[in-house]
């Protein structure tokens, strides 16, 4: 018979040290040993209030200035963006990322406002990251959110790198979901990066990735829940801890408040987050 102290023993020591085909049939499991901040926004879809800082988007008309364009990636699936091509010939690029709604035309059209306020200097593309999934519905964007695998994500943006070619220089802006890609478009194009502009989208705040940033990164925050205080001040550590800059603001507004078809749309707080955002790629791409 186990004594009853033995058994303690037995049933913390499996506890706390869970074997390995444990580990990968149990989700909860990797919690308990590893500690790695979750970058992913998709973890908030099932948070309580989520969806309501997401209210479906008012209609928007749009002439589109751009065409849709496609590129080879190399997980043979192919990838689409909309791009708005600079005037004369230029190496220098901006990547555009979505929100959670895919990429519909408020995305399409704030692409052609940061091209014609780059003066038409700097190739624009808004990369779709869904796939072609567009949706109005916010428990529908949320799935898709949910769908998307990162691999994936990270093909479609290596495939839009390679459209850019070897001696393209990139800046990266989004919002939301595409708030967090901006900063991870910047970490997977390496010493291409010249910028990453992020409007409240959850940070990688890895300081070991953040090393290998080729750049400074402007933040653009909303005051919320998910994307808090506590979690914007993690990141810039974890910045600070890697050596590099970051300048960020949280505005007294609420999450989307730059997205006009957004009914929480603010109008003051997202015209000096854009004239932040403006000024900063200005700069990058010297224009």
């Amino acid at each position: 018979m186990i004594k009853p102290v033995y058994l303690l023993i037995l049933l913390l020591g499996s506890f706390l040290f869970p074997k390995e085909n444990e580990i990968e049939n149990d989700p909860f499991a990797a919690i308990t040993i590893c500690h790695t901040p979750n970058d992913d926004m998709a973890q908030f879809v099932n948070a309580p209030g989520f969806a309501s800082f997401h209210p479906s988007p008012i209609a928007f008309e749009f002439a589109a200035k751009g065409e849709m364009v496609s590129f080879p990636t190399s997980d043979g699936n192919g990838g689409k963006g909309y791009l708005l091509k600079a005037t004369a010939p230029s190496d220098q690029w901006l990547f555009v990322y979505q929100e959670w709604w895919g990429l519909n035309d408020h995305i399409k059209h704030q692409a052609e406002v940061f091209y014609e306020d780059l003066g038409g200097k700097v190739n624009v593309i808004a990369l779709d990251m869904y796939d072609g999934k567009v949706t109005t519905n916010p428990q529908e964007a949320g799935q898709i959110m949910q769908s998307v695998k990162e691999p994936r994500l990270e093909e479609i943006v290596k495939g839009a790198l390679k459209l850019a070619g070897a001696n393209a220089k990139i800046a990266n802006v989004g919002w939301c979901f595409g708030g967090s890609w901006s900063l991870k478009s910047a970490l997977l194009t390496g010493d291409q990066n010249i910028g990453s502009v992020m409007y409240y989208g959850m940070p990688v705040r890895d300081a070991e990735k953040l090393k290998t940033l080729n750049s400074d990164v402007l933040g653009l925050f909303a005051t919320e829940e998910y994307i808090s205080k506590a979690v914007i001040e993690e990141f810039a550590a974890s910045m600070k801890t890697a050596g590099k800059e970051l300048t960020y603001k949280i505005f007294p507004a609420a999450h989307g408040f730059s997205n006009p078809s957004n009914p929480k749309y603010d109008p003051e707080a997202s015209k000096e987050a854009y004239e932040m955002a403006i000024t900063y790629l200005k700069l990058k791409f010297k224009v």
